[in-house]
């Protein structure tokens, strides 16, 4: 698809500022830069740059724009995304934990399923949240749906028309094999946001980053297992955050914050 042509920028913009794995005997890095991409190209506007895409220019402002400071809601990625019926987003949620390490998580969510309960404006993840970053807003018990309610999910979707995208990140040194399983267990943070979830018409991905600032904490498997669980619980509030941020626009799905249930 065509946003795949964002990462190839990347890795030449990352290869110029020698940035990369260097191999013995060789001249130059080798960038790695995993891409995923999640569907859009029916929300609207204007698309007919013919055999030129602007998805490499887009790729490259991305990297030269990277900071601390980003927008959530309908932006980058989440730009075109639907959370079921409703405006999807971009969301992003971190957790410290003074004894082992901090987590963050990025979502663009673009799902086939509700991320709020049948009939309600509560998040799936309202239990995970942490003041009021996505509205505090708890579930009403006398409004229960039945099991087969699903809510706000799409009724008449395809499959590879809906995808989460999603990336974790943690300043704790892991092993290849630890981030992918640091990445097993932040995907059941979708789970928990998201009703119902990795359905056939999804495509859903996460990713796993480790800076390596601080050292895996012994005994490291139940270190690595509670980073897990913190990757999981910031990857659901990203959803719910990315949703909550998101502001409707001329012709597409509504807003979670123009809702009046």
């Amino acid at each position: 698809m065509h946003g795949l042509a964002a990462a190839d920028s990347v890795v030449a913009a990352l290869a110029a500022q020698g940035r990369g794995v260097a191999f013995r005997n060789a001249e130059h890095t080798a960038p790695i830069v995993p891409a995923a991409i999640l569907f859009d190209l029916a929300n609207g506007g204007d698309k007919s740059w013919g055999a030129r895409s602007p998805y490499p220019q887009l790729g490259a402002a991305a990297l030269a724009d990277a900071g601390k400071a980003f927008a959530l809601g309908r932006a980058g990625a989440g730009a075109g995304a639907m959370a079921g019926t409703l405006q999807g987003g971009a969301g992003s949620a971190s957790l410290h934990d003074p004894a082992l390490g901090t987590v963050g998580a990025l979502a663009c969510v673009n799902s086939f399923g509700s991320v709020t309960l049948p009939g309600q404006r509560a998040f799936w993840a309202w239990p995970f949240e942490i003041g009021e970053e996505f509205g505090a807003l708890a579930p009403d018990p006398s409004r229960r749906a039945p099991a087969h309610d699903f809510g706000r999910a799409k009724a008449d979707s395809a499959p590879r028309e809906n995808t989460c995208i999603a990336v974790v990140a943690t300043d704790v040194a892991l092993s290849p094999a630890q981030a992918r399983r640091l990445a097993v267990m932040a995907q059941d943070g979708l789970a928990r946001a998201i009703r119902p979830v990795h359905t056939l018409f999804d495509g859903d991905v996460v990713f796993a980053l480790a800076t390596g600032r601080r050292p895996l904490a012994e005994p490291w498997a139940f270190s690595l297992s509670v980073l897990g669980e913190h990757a999981a619980a910031c990857l659901a509030r990203a959803v719910a955050r990315g949703v909550h941020a998101a502001e409707a626009w001329p012709g597409g799905p509504p807003a979670w914050r123009d809702l009046s249930d």
